[in-house]
């Protein structure tokens, strides 16, 4: 059995009559790295806060490493490296001072550390907090969140800010970090870097788990797309077929797209009836199988 790193039971947390997160129940596993989805205000940073001890949930239960994440805060951080969305750095101090006082709190010397990392981010650490764009302050993030080499590392939008080059760059650290035996928690709204990092992916909407799902077997599910151009109208309901999604047709009914999962020779069935002038079968994108979750 695969040793749980994180186990979230039932974590709940509302504000009064704003959205919070409902009823959320699932677990990471050592040595994965899973992905938490969902559109921004979907509850992924409440989630995340509540997990790090920020904020306290109104029901359920959160544990990292077997300890509770309410009373066991401080031990659990020992072994945890936390990206959060937003920073909230001293403005006057300069990169390198910021990055010796996190090594500080760990009572680590991450100097050799801290300038391999600067270096592939491309970060420039004697420059002041203050002069920092929304992307090098994001590398600061990163650094400070990789420097300890922790067991378990828990970042909230990470990609934000950082140009294409340094998101490279980023995803490789990543993957080398894992390869060691780190455990990641990878907060995202950008399906593409979820495809190409995660093992499994939780699939949030509206603060409440509409599910989990291995990204393998995403890519390897029996999911086509389907595009269909007839000569005359497509009569009401008549792709009515379990395993459709995502059904969409223009104004006047000629032209159809829909995802389908299942036997493609039903589908074909249909359209022999259809007076056709074009069907295009593929591959859908991963993304697009995601999106499906959110209608």
């Amino acid at each position: 059995m695969n040793e749980q790193i994180i186990a979230l039971n039932g974590l709940t947390k509302s504000y009064g009559k704003h959205r919070g997160i409902s009823d959320l129940t699932f677990s990471v596993n050592a040595g994965e790295i899973f992905g938490f989805i969902g559109p921004n205000g979907a509850g992924k940073s409440t989630t995340i806060r509540t997990l790090m001890g920020l904020i306290r949930p109104t029901g359920g239960s959160a544990a990292i490493f077997g300890l509770d994440c309410q009373t066991q805060a401080s031990e659990i951080a020992k072994n945890v490296g936390y990206l959060p969305s937003e920073d909230s750095y001293y403005e006057n101090m300069k990169v390198h001072q910021l990055l010796q006082y996190t090594a500080d709190l760990y009572g680590m010397d991450c100097w050799s550390r801290v300038n391999d990392l600067a270096a592939r981010l491309d970060l420039d650490i004697y420059r002041r907090i203050s002069d920092l764009s929304l992307g090098n302050r994001k590398k600061v993030g990163i650094v400070s969140a990789l420097i300890t080499r922790p067991k378990l590392v828990i970042m909230d939008e990470p990609t934000s800010g950082l140009d294409p080059l340094i998101q490279q760059a980023f995803y490789e650290l990543l993957e080398e970090e894992n390869r060691r035996g780190t455990t990641i928690f990878l907060s995202s709204h950008v399906l593409s870097e979820v495809q190409r990092l995660c093992d499994r992916a939780a699939i949030l909407k509206d603060g409440r788990l509409v599910g989990i799902q291995s990204i393998k077997e995403l890519r390897e599910s029996g999911y086509k797309k389907v595009s269909v151009t007839a000569k005359s109208a497509i009569p009401n309901g008549f792709f009515d077929l379990a395993g459709i999604a995502d059904y969409k047709e223009n104004a006047n009914q000629t032209s159809a797209s829909f995802m389908y999962n299942g036997n493609i020779a039903s589908v074909m069935d249909k359209l022999h009836s259809l007076p056709l002038e074009d069907v295009l079968l593929e591959e859908p994108l991963l993304e697009e199988i995601f999106l499906h979750y959110y209608e």
